[in-house]
C-alpha cells in the first residue's frame, strides 16, 4: 500500500510538471512556491491568495507550485502531509516539483512552511539558491543557535527573508500613544517535540507582545504549572510585559497600557492570515522587511531564557542576543 501511494504521488508530480497553465499568473501577480505541504498553512495561504471570491482574498500573488517535503519521523508531519498534499492537488490544482531547486525557474518568491523546524536550515539553504525572497513560517529554527546560523547564512549570501507569526499582524495597536506596558494571553499548548517548547504555540503570543512593545527585552521569568505558563519580561527601559499561556485552550487577547493613563483591552482576537500575507506580498514586491532578523533572534533568545527560567523555578534569566551580521 505504501509503495502504491508513493507511485501515485510521483505520477501526480509528473502529470503536473508542465501544468503551470492551469493557474496562469497575470502580470500583476507574483508567482509564489511552497516548501512543505505538511502544514495546514499551505492550504489556507493558497485559498487566500488563489481564490478571488474569498472574503479575505489577498491580491498580488498566487501559489503556482509546491515542493512536498515532510519528515516521516516527525508525527505532526507524517500524519498530515498526505491529506494536505491531496487537497492542494485536487482542490487547487497546484503543480508539485521533485526538488526545491525545481521551484527556482517557476516562482518569484518562496513560502517555507514545513512544520518540522529541524528541516529549516537545510530547506532554507536550498531555497536561497533560487535567489528569490523567502518567507519562513514560525518557528524559524529549532534552537537559538540554529536560528543564528540561518541568519548568518542569509547575510553571507544576501538572502532577502523574514519570519513571523500571523498574530503579529492582527494584534491591536495603540493609535500613536506611548506604550508603558502590556499583557497578552492565548493558548498554551507546548511543543513536546520542539527543543524550545514555546516555539510551537507560545510564540504566537510572544510575537504579539513584541508587536506591541517592540524589541529590547533585558530579562524574563517564567512560572509553569499544568494549566498555564506566565512569563514576565522586563525591557531595558524598565517597561514590563506579561505573556499568559493557558491550557488546554484559550482565546487570544491583549491589554495595552498607555502613558496617558488609559488602556486598550481586546478579547477573543482571531488568528487571521490575510494581514500576514499582505505583508508577505508587499515585502516580496520590494518593500521593507516587516520583522528584522535581529528582532527574530531576540524572540528566540527570549524563549530560550524563559525555558531556563522554568528549569530554575521562575528565577529571572537574562535575554542575551548575539548580533549576527
Amino acid at each position: 500500500m505504501a509503495r502504491r501511494k508513493s507511485l501515485h504521488y510521483w505520477l501526480v508530480v509528473l502529470i503536473f510538471a508542465f501544468a503551470d497553465c492551469l493557474w496562469p499568473a497575470s502580470p500583476a501577480n507574483l508567482r509564489l512556491g511552497i516548501i512543505g505541504t505538511d502544514s495546514t498553512h499551505a492550504v489556507e495561504f493558497t485559498r487566500i491568495l488563489n481564490d478571488e471570491s474569498a472574503p479575505d482574498h489577498v491580491m498580488g500573488a498566487r501559489i503556482v507550485a509546491a515542493y512536498r517535503g515532510g519528515n516521516p519521523a516527525f508525527p505532526l508531519s507524517r500524519d498530515r502531509i498526505g491529506a494536505i498534499t491531496a487537497k492542494l492537488i485536487q482542490r487547487w490544482h497546484i503543480p508539485f516539483v521533485a526538488r526545491i531547486h525545481d521551484l527556482c525557474s517557476r516562482v518569484d518568491g518562496i513560502l517555507l512552511l514545513s512544520v518540522d523546524p529541524e528541516d529549516r536550515e537545510t530547506e532554507f539553504e536550498s531555497a536561497a539558491a533560487c535567489h528569490k525572497p523567502i518567507f519562513v513560517d514560525k518557528p524559524l529554527a529549532p534552537t537559538l543557535q540554529e536560528a543564528q546560523r540561518l541568519v548568518q547564512f542569509a547575510g553571507i549570501h544576501h538572502v532577502e527573508w523574514f519570519s513571523s507569526s500571523a498574530m503579529r499582524f492582527v494584534i491591536p495597536q495603540t493609535s500613536g500613544k506611548e506604550v508603558v506596558g502590556a499583557e497578552v494571553w492565548g493558548p498554551g499548548a507546548l511543543g513536546s517535540t520542539y527543543p524550545l517548547d514555546l516555539s510551537w504555540y507560545g510564540i504566537h503570543s510572544i510575537e504579539a507582545l513584541y508587536a506591541i512593545m517592540g524589541p529590547g527585552v533585558r530579562s524574563v521569568a517564567r512560572i509553569h504549572s499544568g494549566s498555564a505558563d506566565v512569563i514576565t519580561a522586563v525591557w531595558r527601559d524598565g517597561r514590563v510585559g506579561v505573556v499568559n499561556l493557558l491550557r488546554p485552550d484559550f482565546e487570544f487577547g491583549s491589554a495595552i497600557f498607555q502613558s496617558d493613563g488609559h488602556s486598550q483591552v481586546q478579547q477573543n482576537i482571531p488568528i487571521r492570515y490575510a494581514p500576514l500575507l499582505n505583508a508577505v506580498v508587499a515585502f516580496m514586491r520590494g518593500g521593507a522587511v516587516p520583522v528584522t532578523s535581529q528582532e527574530t533572534l531576540e524572540i528566540f533568545a527570549f524563549m530560550e531564557a524563559a525555558q531556563r527560567s522554568m528549569r530554575h523555578n521562575g528565577t529571572p534569566e537574562q535575554v542575551v542576543v548575539i548580533k549576527v551580521k
